[in-house]
C-alpha cells in the first residue's frame, strides 16, 4: 500500500506531469524543426551545391563483389563521411532554431517581469518583490542619512 500511495503522491506533485507536458511539446516541436530543416532549408542549401546529397558521399575502403544473378559475396566496406555531415548540418540548424525560439521566449519573459511597464502585467510574485526591493533601498538611504 505504500509503495502505490508514494506513487499517487509523485504522480500529483505536478513533476510527472511537467516532465509528460515537456516530452509531448518536445516531440511536437522536434516535429517543426525536422520539416523546417529537411523542406525550407535544405532544398536552397542542396540547389546551391547543384543538388549534391551529402548523404551519399562516403570513402569505399573494400569494394563489394557480386557473383552472378545479383548475389553478393562480399559486402562493400565503406565510411559514409556524408551522413555525418548531413547530421551535423541538422543539428547546427536545429540547435540555432532553438536558441532563435528561446531568445524570443525571454524576450517575452523579461517583458512581463519587468515591473516598470504597464503594458504587461507583471506576475504577482515578481511585483511584490520589487516593492520589496524598493523599500530596502529606502531603508538604506534613510540609515545613511541616520549616520552622516
Amino acid at each position: 500500500m505504500g509503495l502505490i500511495k508514494e506513487f499517487k503522491e509523485f504522480a500529483i506533485k505536478g513533476n510527472m506531469v511537467d516532465m509528460a507536458v515537456g516530452i509531448i511539446i518536445g516531440t511536437a516541436f522536434n516535429a517543426v524543426v525536422n520539416t523546417l530543416v529537411k523542406e525550407v532549408i535544405m532544398p536552397p542549401l542542396s540547389l546551391m551545391t547543384d543538388g549534391m546529397s551529402f548523404s551519399d558521399k562516403k570513402v569505399v575502403l573494400r569494394e563489394g563483389v557480386a557473383e552472378s544473378e545479383g548475389i553478393t559475396t562480399i559486402e562493400e566496406v565503406a565510411i559514409g563521411y556524408g551522413a555525418l555531415i548531413e547530421t551535423l548540418l541538422d543539428f547546427i540548424i536545429i540547435g540555432f532554431t532553438i536558441f532563435l525560439v528561446i531568445k524570443v521566449i525571454n524576450r517575452f519573459r523579461r517583458k512581463a517581469e519587468d515591473p516598470q511597464d504597464l503594458r504587461e502585467t507583471t506576475p504577482k510574485d515578481i511585483e511584490l518583490l520589487s516593492k520589496l526591493t524598493d523599500l530596502m533601498e529606502e531603508q538604506n538611504k534613510l540609515l545613511r542619512k541616520k549616520e552622516d
